[in-house]
């Protein structure tokens, strides 16, 4: 690793550990040239599928895309930083072991409410509202009282509009 301070080649790792819930590796790095110490992160580059729309259009998996999302629903709402990177963590981990090339964009909304709604009753609510373009009162008022029939590891699709779960 090339020090970004001087720029010679040769540093030496001083301390390894587990970042982003054993995701990533932490390294501290010292330049054996100047001395001065820096941190890189390892992570594995794994392809993520890429997503399809609703109107049959293919994107490619944009994580900051799905941080927005959910940062927008849980605006303002109690809810921790490292738990919000740890739900986007599981939903990244779940897309890469599905093994599938393409995923419809109804799944990875549902494996965002399904996280929100372990998060955050409220942010739940707001992301279901856009997710499930909700029209009126009446459509809040349904998914208020879904939410307080299931508990919540239950799975909720949006398909599921008799209150079952999946």
């Amino acid at each position: 690793m090339r020090c970004p301070f001087c720029g010679a080649h040769d540093t030496k790792v001083v301390d390894s550990r587990l970042f982003d819930e054993g995701d990533q590796v932490r390294r501290r790095r010292k330049c054996v040239v100047c001395e001065e110490r820096f941190t890189t992160y390892e992570r594995a580059e794994l392809n993520l599928p890429r997503i399809v729309k609703r109107d049959g259009t293919r994107v490619p998996f944009d994580p900051d895309k799905l941080r927005s999302g959910m940062m927008r629903a849980l605006e303002k709402r109690p809810v921790g930083t490292a738990e919000i990177e740890a739900a986007l963590s599981r939903i990244r981990r779940t897309l890469m072991s599905c093994g599938e090339s393409e995923v419809d964009s109804m799944r990875l909304g549902d494996l965002v409410m399904d996280e929100l709604r372990g998060l955050d009753q409220v942010a739940y609510v707001r992301f279901a509202s856009v997710y499930r373009k909700f029209e009126d009162v009446a459509a809040f008022r349904a998914e208020i009282e879904r939410l307080e029939r299931e508990p919540v590891g239950a799975t909720v699709t949006a398909d599921d509009d008799d209150g079952d779960t999946d």
